[in-house]
């Protein structure tokens, strides 16, 4: 007998998702991902389903403003937390600075990624600004504000592009950095 099908049902949980500024009360399995609770269950369709197994970042949202991949995080886990998408990188300074700057720059082709890229390069400016080190920043070196090449690779290593547009999702990022 197929021990899958013989399992019982989980218990549905009921949470409070605070998604872009707004209250979502959901009851939810608790093995439901933030990124289904977010596309099936609220229809906010831009943060997208990579791999769905934490590899590519398309994906990534904040919570409580940190980059999360919302595949590997469990709705139940946000339950009263910050969650922002791409639909809500709009209310914000650096999303928009960093919406126009993918745009100038040609920071994507077929566009699958840039949501996730948008989303964590939010995130990653904000640890920058807050001195968080990467594994590139030099050992006793005084907070990191300088946005090298190396640094801005090694920070955004967790976003794939498939159509390669790397130079342009870069250049959008430096502008957007540069414009803080």
């Amino acid at each position: 007998m197929d021990p899958v099908a013989t399992r019982p049902p989980a218990v549905a949980n009921a949470i409070e998702l605070q998604v872009n500024g707004t209250s979502h009360p959901l009851t939810l399995d608790p093995r439901v991902s933030l990124l289904d609770a977010l596309r099936d269950g609220l229809q906010l369709t831009g943060t997208k389903k990579g791999c769905n197994q934490g590899a590519c970042g398309a994906c990534t949202v904040l919570l409580d403003g940190e980059r999360v991949l919302a595949c590997l995080t469990l709705a139940m886990q946000c339950d009263g937390r910050r969650v922002t998408t791409i639909e809500g990188a709009a209310n914000d300074e650096v999303g928009q600075a960093l919406q126009g700057a993918f745009i100038e720059e040609d920071g994507f082709q077929c566009g699958y990624c840039t949501p996730g890229q948008i989303c964590s390069a939010i995130g990653m400016l904000d640890e920058l600004r807050r001195g968080v080190p990467s594994a590139v920043t030099s050992p006793g070196s005084s907070t990191p504000t300088a946005l090298s090449d190396e640094e801005l690779k090694e920070r955004m290593s967790g976003n794939l592009c498939r159509c390669g547009a790397y130079v342009g999702i870069c250049g959008a990022i430096q502008r957007a950095h540069g414009s803080n």
